[in-house]
């Protein structure tokens, strides 16, 4: 069952609801002084739609989007529910490329699970996958935090990380990458392409022991400052971007 309804705020972000899960957007407010060309296709696709549309000033907007710049759109959805393991399944079986997946090991922080799921958009991921138990699911403020990204990237709990890592490796041949402080190989000397699951591990703790034992290979991100690591967000932009980077280059590791 989905969590109780978010509102999401921005063109791009209220777009991309309406586009990948306009069956739960119950309304949309816009601003009544706009007339602009993108406020009225949001408007349109709603309308197509049958979503309730209410037109108001400014200063309204401003209440319903908590101060976040609404440019002028403010939708309420309810939280897309996560999928299983047979979805995941279905969905690596599905792609017609070498799949690219993010594993959240044991993120429980709503706000970094929101921000990993946004950056997963940004990077093209196919499907962030987390563990159902000691783990945040999609909560109203994971989803406003992902800015429409939990609209649109696909997202799976499973019971059993460690099965479903092997199920990764063996049965859809992907290359397990997980990031760990201690690990002797930086993340940039990695072949990052292909077919790839890149893991990260929780807040506290980071990866747990199975989840270790089932990578393929433990990597690092290089540290030149006196922290000992990054937040798990902004660690997991700068692994899924190396990746962006390296699929994208003709050039070898």
């Amino acid at each position: 069952m989905a969590e109780p309804g978010h509102r999401v705020v921005g063109l791009n972000a209220v777009r991309t609801a309406l586009k990948h899960g306009a069956e739960r957007v119950s309304a949309l407010w816009v601003d009544v002084a706009r007339h602009d060309r993108r406020l009225q296709e949001l408007i349109d696709a709603a309308r197509s739609q049958g979503i309730a549309l209410h037109r108001v000033d400014r200063e309204q907007l401003d209440r319903l989007a908590g101060g976040a710049n609404h440019q002028g759109a403010v939708a309420a959805v309810a939280a897309p529910a996560a999928q299983d393991e047979a979805g995941l399944h279905a969905l690596l079986e599905a792609l017609d490329h070498p799949p690219f997946v993010l594993v959240l090991d044991g993120v429980q922080d709503p706000h970094n699970l929101g921000a990993c799921l946004r950056s997963a958009d940004a990077a093209g991921v196919d499907a962030v996958v987390a563990p159902r138990d000691r783990s945040v699911g999609l909560t109203p403020v994971a989803c406003k935090v992902a800015s429409g990204a939990a609209e649109s990237v696909p997202f799976f709990q499973v019971t059993n990380l460690a099965r479903t890592l092997e199920a990764l490796r063996d049965e859809h041949r992907l290359w397990v990458v997980g990031t760990a402080g201690d690990a002797d190989r930086p993340i940039y000397d990695a072949d990052l392409r292909g077919r790839l699951a890149l893991v990260m591990g929780g807040e506290e703790k980071g990866l747990r022991r199975l989840t270790r034992e089932h990578c393929d290979l433990l990597v690092r991100l290089p540290m030149a400052g006196t922290v000992e690591s990054l937040n798990v967000s902004v660690a997991a932009g700068v692994a899924l971007f190396e990746a962006v980077r390296q699929r994208r280059s003709r050039v070898p590791c």
